[in-house]
């Protein structure tokens, strides 16, 4: 029984990795790209990681396994982060279907002290 377990979580995971590769390929900018690699790659290996556990036999390679699951999923946010920041920094454009919100032209830029900053 825990055979088909695992291979279900393996063959999902491997599903969520392959449509992140193929997020890759279609999304328009560095923006989207890093969304797609790290949100789906991240479930992706957390699913073949747990498959793995189940299949493991001894408690050594479940420990070894679990490690490298919380390294991926401590490190993965705080590299996509990194990266979305430097493209913005370096002022990678933004894809022409991407739409903004109302109020976001001032996010990035120094903030400049206005009447009411001075008051208080």
């Amino acid at each position: 029984m825990s055979e088909w377990i695992a291979s279900g979580l393996i063959l999902t995971g491997s599903t969520f990795i392959l449509i992140a590769a193929i997020g890759l390929v279609k999304m328009h900018d560095v923006y989207l790209r890093m969304h797609a690699a790290t949100k789906t790659g991240s479930l992706g290996l957390g699913l073949i990681c747990s498959g793995a556990i189940v299949l493991a036999d001894n408690w050594t390679a479940r420990i070894e396994i679990g490690l490298i699951l919380v390294f991926m999923l401590v490190t993965a946010p705080i590299g996509a982060h990194l990266i979305g920041r430097a493209a913005f920094r370096a002022g990678v454009p933004f894809s022409s279907r991407t739409q903004f919100d109302a109020g976001c032209e001032g996010f990035g830029s120094p903030r400049r002290a206005n009447s009411d900053d001075q008051q208080a």
